[in-house]
């Protein structure tokens, strides 16, 4: 009987969601009398007024606009200040402010998720009071006591909003905590190593459960490029740090060729090499070894060669893929494996590197449209 009615009140819930497909705003906004209140919808690109009220004295308003299709989020507004809150359903929400602090100190009911979000706003608020307040007329002292305190605020703010993220990163509070800013710098930044992993909860969370919302692709797309963007940093950082250590403008390979003869790279000083780590099991590898042959017929005469490491797992499907190429090509026991694949710092193939006639690397993952160029370059 106690499974029946909890099933009862969910059937319920949802149907009166379904036949009220409108969401309400309501409430008093006392000593207002004769200001325009603006309900509005705070888009990802652009705010729009919804409707407007001009108070009466009693202040009372009531605003209705259809249910978001996502979590989204609007606005009160009077004069200058303004009350955000969230709607993920079919909310009646309730608010009561004061004209004078109408932003701040008003009572809400209706939606947990908005009160999340209104205790996010006067905690950055009151952080930007304080950095408004810090004047170039202060001594240097008194402004690095005011700094001092400003970031422990911040710090403590950043905990507050993490504690929120990690309980719900699926919530648009979350997402609201992320776009919160001082003097119009982010708090958070998918692009600085403490805040990337919120960043991240937040954007994968949203692009599980809603991957076609527009704010979803938004955020999506910001933690991808910075994770790219560390990415490339963390690779030049590492092959920078591989040539130091080598001492040499390349890391020397010596692996068996097709024959079980041993080929060294450093044996090609003098030329210009492409050294390619490819697999002839990867997608697309027949265009690709014909792009290299091509590059090899016009080249090899003039002095270029083409060392090739294969990291093909399978060692029978290898041997006879390169039965007839006329270039250099390698393969570890290892396969894919191979000490090399970190030596060389890869991460995907193919990749290439270009190295000139006195063993320099000159440039990776050049395309075959500009590597003809690169190499004429080098042969002169």
């Amino acid at each position: 009987m106690k499974k029946i009615l909890i099933l009862l009140l969910i059937l319920s819930v949802l149907y009166s969601c379904k036949q009220h497909d409108k969401f309400h705003i309501s409430g008093k906004v006392n000593d207002a009398k004769g200001e325009m209140l603006y309900f509005e919808h705070a888009g990802l690109m652009k705010t729009t007024v919804l409707d407007s009220v001009k108070l009466n004295a009693n202040g009372e308003f009531t605003f209705k606009s259809a249910r978001p299709t996502y979590p989204d989020f609007y606005r009160l507004r009077l004069a200058d200040k303004i009350i955000t809150f969230a709607v993920d359903s079919c909310e009646d929400i309730s608010i009561e402010a004061k004209s004078d602090n109408f932003a701040t100190e008003y009572l809400l009911t209706g939606s947990e998720t908005s009160l999340q979000i209104q205790k996010l706003r006067k905690s950055v608020m009151d952080i930007q009071r304080k950095v408004n307040d810090i004047s170039p007329a202060m001594s240097v002292t008194v402004q690095n006591v005011k700094i001092a305190d400003i970031e422990k605020d911040i710090e403590i703010h950043k905990e507050m909003a993490r504690k929120l993220i990690l309980q719900n990163p699926r919530s648009i509070a979350s997402y609201f905590a992320l776009y919160q800013k001082i003097n119009d710098t982010y708090m958070f930044s998918p692009y600085v190593k403490a805040d990337k992993p919120y960043c991240a909860a937040v954007a994968t969370s949203f692009n599980v459960y809603m991957p076609e919302y527009e704010r979803t692709k938004n955020l999506y797309s910001l933690v991808m490029d910075a994770i790219k963007t560390e990415r490339k940093q963390i690779d030049k950082e590492a092959w920078n740090e591989i040539l130091a250590k080598a001492g040499a403008g390349y890391i020397n390979i010596i692996l068996p060729d097709k024959n079980n003869v041993e080929k060294k790279l450093s044996s090609l000083e003098g030329k210009v090499i492409l050294i390619d780590f490819s697999a002839y099991e990867m997608k697309g590898s027949i265009d690709y070894t014909f792009a290299l042959r091509e590059l090899y017929t016009k080249y090899h005469s003039r002095g270029f060669e083409i060392y090739q490491i294969s990291v093909d797992q399978n060692k029978l499907l290898w041997q006879q893929s390169v039965e007839n190429i006329p270039w250099i090509c390698v393969r570890d026991e290892n396969g894919p494996n191979t000490k090399y694949i970190a030596s060389y710092n890869i991460s995907s193939i193919p990749t290439t590197f270009l190295m000139d006639r006195k063993g320099t690397i000159i440039g990776r993952d050049y395309g075959f449209d500009q590597l003809p160029q690169e190499i004429e370059k080098n042969l002169r």
